[in-house]
């Protein structure tokens, strides 16, 4: 049987694409050698897949920067503002992803997104007047043909013309509509090109499709791929879907002459019953996606086997693949050389699925029950992996309705804690990190390399701490923050101070450009074994007279931002994590931490793609998650939140149920779109919606914070709205941050004297 996979990780075992990217625009090394490193990066990953036994592999599935961009290039949809830069190409894509501040002029990057319900950001193609769609397929093209040079059997991979369509954002007063004809034609010729270069098979990602879909969706999507499976001639299309099940356009993709689907059965809630009740066309090729692309525990064979037998059932034509790209996975688990055995042989990144597929292709034409490779899976995957706390499971279980609620009214609540913190209007603060200087990440190493003890670690952050507080003293900042310098990530911090947890060495994941995580492991039953933050927010409280939050992580985004256990459900792990949370707000309380910053920047992110399931399946607990972490503290403790990049809109109304008293979120590439969505939900908390973008170099001038705090106060009331970044600024370098911050206080203070 043969088998084949979605995409391939693209940043480099060892993250070489991140460090090379970072030295080009560092312009220390040439544009010649930032391609040659590209070029031996997928070279490895192709040999591999080969070696691995994978028949047929995805090309084009590496970016520089990101999938979605690299479509809007290869369509030509480059805005005019970043065409008149007058830059290289390479550089101009670079400037569109992170914007361009420098002597060629000054602009925005493009607005920055989660894909789907991944911890990866995509960056939202912008379609504009006067906007020459035309193919640019060069890259698709020279991959293809770089494959075939290494003896790989290649299939051309691009995201679709529908699910551009849906995610891209279109000019004032421009409907996307005028936009279906032009890329329906540049699809045409991409399809025409590659029956002129002997193209066997292309995919075509469509993961628009496991969306709720109404009939204007399902007439645009049919109207598209009418048109360009017209022209396809001997070239074999692959439709490609993933993060779900098709369900409400099964019948119009059957109908189509595509000559492959690929469709999920890991998070494909309803696929597999979608083809037993309607069958499957004979004529075409079933790509079935088994193996988890998106989190690194072992396939149950048992049940995987048990799944493909059943699919043979209905087709003849069946091909093994992932269920999404193993972009969302580590590459390899032979790089760990930490972890035990005992505990590495229950894990699988990328190159261990491909192993993986094969075994599994292998077993299926076999009576594989007597088989080793069935065997050894079974005694791996059906044992008992430990760190089981009944303990936690008792507290959990224990929970009833008052444990999720504060008992005074918040805005009862809001006035106290304005007469205690008494802040002006517009009260300035940042979102909790402050740089990450070489310093810094020096004194983590040598402490982690057992160079320096746990008290000359502990030393060297007090003194970060301190510099830090009287560099916001200085700029004028209201509500301070400690800058985080003990935490080299918000979610790994915390997994590192609680039980239940594994840790990786290198099991980086990309989450956007070359930003990339670490993600724990969720391995058994999670609880805090000692105070973790306390001592930090303390210190950097005795330092000020202003206020000082203290900052944690919510329980929604730590299991978000971790590989969670198959074994148990969201909500039990959520609820063991919250508890851990509470003893530590609890403490800072105790502490004289007035302020307390309780992350959920990862609450959107897993929100069911489905809307029907929003509640049942994640918004019920994911709520009274974060709200058992704040529910014991008294009314004139104000808790914050914080929420990074995502589409909030459509559950404004459950932000407001939170019953934070403050939120902070992304807002400055999205061009404040949120704003209107607080005014129509007459939201309670008060808001910060970011000034600007913490993720771009460029630096913010006081008239362009004035304008976006202006913008603000016509939905936002003046006693409600908060002045800060978009995000952490862990990221960013010291000059640019002070910049930023100096004009962002400047800004406050004329809407003040306004």
């Amino acid at each position: 049987m043969n088998t084949t996979i979605v995409g391939y990780p693209r940043i480099g075992k060892m993250r070489e694409l991140k460090f090379v990217i970072e030295k080009y625009w560092r312009g220390e090394v040439t544009e010649a050698e930032l391609k040659e490193t590209a070029k031996t990066l997928r070279s490895e990953n192709l040999k591999k897949q080969k070696q691995a036994g994978i028949t047929v592999s995805p090309v084009n599935d590496f970016s520089y920067y990101d999938g979605m961009l690299d479509l809007a290039v290869m369509l030509n949809a480059v805005p005019e503002r970043y065409r008149k830069l007058n830059l290289s190409e390479l550089d101009t894509y670079f400037a569109m992803a992170r914007g361009y501040q420098g002597e060629h002029g000054d602009v925005k990057a493009f607005a920055m997104k989660k894909w789907f319900n991944t911890n990866y950001h995509y960056m939202v193609p912008e379609l504009e007047e006067g906007m020459e769609l035309k193919l640019q397929s060069e890259k698709l093209f020279a991959e293809y043909e770089e494959a075939k040079q290494l003896g790989i059997c290649p299939r051309p991979v691009t995201i679709g013309a529908y699910t551009f369509l849906k995610m891209a954002v279109a000019q004032e007063g421009i409907s996307k509509i005028t936009y279906v004809a032009p890329i329906k034609e540049v699809f045409q010729e991409l399809l025409q090109e590659c029956n002129k270069r002997g193209v066997e098979w292309i995919q075509i990602d469509e993961p628009a499709l496991v969306l709720d879909m109404d009939e204007a969706d399902k007439k645009l999507f049919c109207e598209l791929y009418e048109g360009i499976l017209e022209v396809k001639g001997s070239v074999k299309v692959l439709l490609q879907t993933y993060f779900g099940d098709v369900r409400d356009c099964y019948q119009e993709l059957t109908a189509l002459s595509f000559d492959g689907l690929g469709l999920d059965f890991v998070e494909g809630k309803y696929t597999e019953k979608i083809i037993q009740e309607n069958g499957f066309p004979k004529e075409k090729y079933l790509y079935a996606g088994i193996v988890n692309g998106k989190n690194i525990w072992k396939c149950d064979y048992e049940k995987k086997l048990a799944l493909v037998d059943s699919l043979k059932k209905v087709t003849d034509k069946l091909i093994l693949t992932t269920s999404c790209s193993l972009l969302h996975v580590p590459y390899t688990t032979k790089s760990e050389k930490k972890l035990s055995v005992d505990t590495l042989k229950y894990f699988s990144y990328a190159e261990e699925k491909l192993e993986e597929l094969h075994e599994l292709a292998e077993l299926s034409e076999k009576d594989y029950v007597n088989e080793t490779a069935y065997k050894r899976n079974i005694e791996v995957t059906h044992s008992e992996r430990g760190m089981k706390d009944n303990s936690i499971c008792k507290q959990v279980a224990a929970l009833s309705k008052k444990d999720f609620v504060r008992n005074v009214p918040r805005t009862e609540r809001q006035k106290l804690q304005r007469e205690k913190l008494g802040l002006p209007i517009f009260p300035t603060t940042t979102i909790g990190s402050f740089p990450q200087t070489k310093e810094v990440k020096a004194n983590r190493s040598r402490y982690r390399k057992g160079e320096i003890t746990k008290e000359q670690y502990d030393e060297q952050v007090f003194a970060f701490i301190k510099d830090c507080v009287e560099k916001q003293e200085e700029l004028g900042l209201d509500v301070l923050v400690h800058g985080e310098y003990e935490r080299n990530d918000m979610v790994e911090f915390f997994g590192e101070n609680f039980g239940g947890y594994v840790f990786t060495e290198y099991a980086w994941v990309q989450s956007y450009g070359t930003r990339c995580v670490k993600p724990p492991v969720i391995f058994g039953d999670v609880k805090r074994i000692e105070p973790i933050t306390v001592k930090y927010s303390k210190y950097a409280a005795s330092l000020t007279k202003k206020p000082m939050k203290g900052m944690l992580t919510g329980p929604v985004t730590i299991l978000n931002w971790s590989f969670p256990r198959e074994d148990v459900s969201n909500r039990e792990m959520a609820f063991q994590i919250a508890l851990a949370i509470r003893q530590e707000v609890l403490d800072l309380e105790a502490a004289r931490i007035s302020v307390i910053q309780i992350d959920e920047a990862a609450l959107r992110e897993k929100l069911p793609l489905r809307k029907a399931e929003w509640h049942s399946d994640y918004l019920d607990w994911a709520l009274e998650a974060f709200r058992l972490c704040h529910s014991g503290v008294k009314p004139e403790t104000q808790i914050h939140t914080h929420m990074c990049y995502s589409e909030f809109e459509d559950i404004i109304k459950e932000i407001d149920e939170m019953d934070a008293d403050v939120i902070t979120f992304e807002a400055s590439r999205s061009k404040l779109e949120i704003l209107d969505a607080l005014k129509d939900a007459e939201f309670e908390t008060e808001a910060g919606p970011g000034v600007y973008d913490i993720h771009s170099p460029r630096v913010p001038s006081v008239e362009e914070i004035v304008e976006a705090l202006r913008r603000m106060l016509d939905k936002i009331p003046e006693e409600k709205l908060w002045v800060n970044p978009d995000c952490g600024l862990k990221t960013r370098g010291i000059p640019e941050t002070e910049a930023s911050l100096k004009n962002m206080v400047a800004a406050a203070k004329i809407l003040r004297e306004e």
